[in-house]
């Protein structure tokens, strides 16, 4: 007696309603997430959501004769791009805790608060970031160096932070998507065959204009009134040192990064600076953080520091909103957002898997018989990679090459294709709570990503200029007039 072997069904995509239905269940649970938690459903309430939605991606995958294996190994492999950035959230966490103990986010915040004003305060911290930013081309950086004393300097103001943190982003993102030295940058003209200066050029078409409603906004959302922070300064200048030492480790940490030192090592090495200064300039309040009486000095010093990275430090100076200011950091503080990560690139890996992108994002293609259409529609699909993929570089890759045929055939020139992409993935990748850069900005920030979206200005005006610019024909540049491509630099993870 023979035995037959079968063949297994060769792997189908699933048809649009079955393509709907783990996004569904997605969009359901985050709903009664934040309905039953509010804003600390990112504390395990969104990852429990994104987990059972990826169980059901995967029965969906099985449904159209998917293999077990290659789901499993799709979500591996996503996980595994997020890795990168998991690392660099431990670095940020151990780069606050040791900046908090030398002194360096104090310096920061007693300089801010002598010379802003709330009058202009949020207009200057636009510019502020964008200017860095701008230099340096990550607005991860700007956000976990400068974007953290900033926010420092609103809450000593009695400002308001959400407002605070959407300048933060507003400045980041403008000066990450207009620099030739930013990864999303690079990648962005590189999924469309751009060229890269050509590309500098074009963007800031959309983000100069994006740029100046959003100072306009913050400038009126400035606070007129006067704001005596003697006495606070005064309290942190006792403590703490404020002067030039102080700031070394936040020039190191700019120098590296102008110098496309890669962000992890850039920003722990910024982290063991601030350990150091820590050790140097403030000795008693390293050895305190150690609570090791029994230890000798040397000894002391080591796990102070150690403390201050892994698990944050503690201030206990008896001031209240001193200690409020500096009782933060640590890589223990990143450990639910590197759970938020994980979950959502393991359902984003799958959901590419099994056909789900690419069978929602095609009825948008072909629907685009205009500029106007054809440029909608890839905003559309960007902050939809952006949502569904949980990263920024797939929604920056996926989007830019489906579209590519699309421009062609439109007869327009690859950089209105890398404009386009870097106006909608790179900057709507901080508005989704779950996708890496939302969760990034919420935690390094300490606002809910829900709570800064109204006032991330740039981010939300930038996609609408853009399309804009496509429905009346505005810099729709033909083929035939575009230079020809140069490569790109390498983007780093």
């Amino acid at each position: 007696m023979t035995k037959t072997d079968k063949t297994p069904p060769a792997p189908q995509k699933p048809t649009v309603a079955w393509a709907l239905l783990p996004i569904v269940v997605l969009v359901v649970m985050l709903a009664g997430a934040y309905g039953l938690y509010g804003d600390e459903a990112a504390g395990g309430a969104n990852q429990i959501a994104l987990l059972l939605a990826t169980v059901v991606a995967v029965l969906v995958g099985l449904r159209f004769h998917q293999p077990m294996e290659a789901m499993r190994d799709a979500a591996l492999e996503s996980v595994g791009t997020g890795l990168p950035a998991l690392f660099i959230l431990l670095a940020v966490g151990a780069l606050i805790g040791t900046w908090a103990m030398s002194g360096t986010l104090v310096a920061m915040v007693y300089w801010g608060l002598q010379i802003l004003s709330p009058d202009y305060f949020y207009f200057t911290v636009v510019l502020i970031c964008a200017v860095v930013a701008l230099c340096i081309g990550s607005s991860w950086t700007v956000a976990g160096t400068i974007g953290i004393g900033l926010m420092g300097v609103s809450i000593e103001m009695g400002l308001n932070p959400a407002i605070t943190a959407g300048a933060v982003i507003s400045g980041a993102y403008f000066g990450d998507k207009s620099s030739p030295l930013s990864d999303a940058t690079n990648l962005a003209t590189a999924a469309a065959g751009s060229d890269l200066y050509s590309h500098i050029v074009e963007t800031l078409w959309t983000s100069v204009p994006a740029l100046l409603i959003s100072l306009v906004l913050f400038w009126v959302l400035g606070s007129p009134g006067e704001f005596d922070a003697s006495g606070l300064t005064d309290g942190l200048a006792e403590r703490f040192n404020v002067g030039l030492p102080a700031f070394l480790p936040l020039i190191l940490v700019l120098v590296l990064a102008v110098l496309r030192v890669p962000p992890f090592l850039t920003i722990f090495t910024g982290a063991v600076a601030g350990g150091l200064m820590a050790v140097i300039l403030n000795p008693a309040i390293v050895i305190e953080a150690a609570e090791a009486p029994d230890l000798p000095d040397v000894l002391a010093l080591i796990k102070g520091v150690w403390t201050a990275m892994a698990n944050g430090y503690v201030s206990d100076s008896g001031d209240a909103s001193l200690d409020q200011l500096l009782s933060r950091g640590g890589m223990e503080s990143m450990l639910v957002t590197i759970w938020l990560i994980l979950t959502a690139l393991a359902f984003g890996g799958v959901v590419d898997r099994i056909g789900v992108l690419d069978r929602l994002l095609t009825p948008i293609l072909q629907a685009a018989r205009t500029t106007g259409r054809l440029i909608l529609s890839l905003v559309v699909a960007g902050l939809g990679t952006n949502i569904l993929a949980s990263d920024q570089y797939i929604a920056i890759v996926l989007p830019g090459k489906l579209f590519q045929s699309a421009f062609r055939r439109m007869g327009l020139a690859p950089v209105v294709l890398s404009r386009a992409v870097g106006d909608s993935s790179t900057v709507t990748s901080a508005l989704i709570p779950w996708n890496s850069c939302g969760a990034y900005m919420a935690v390094t920030l300490g606002v809910a990503t829900f709570d800064y979206l109204p006032f991330a200005f740039f981010n939300l005006a930038n996609p609408l200029i853009t399309v804009l610019f496509g429905f009346m024909g505005w810099r729709m540049i033909s083929a035939k007039d575009a230079p020809p491509a140069r490569p790109a630099a390498t983007p780093e993870p």
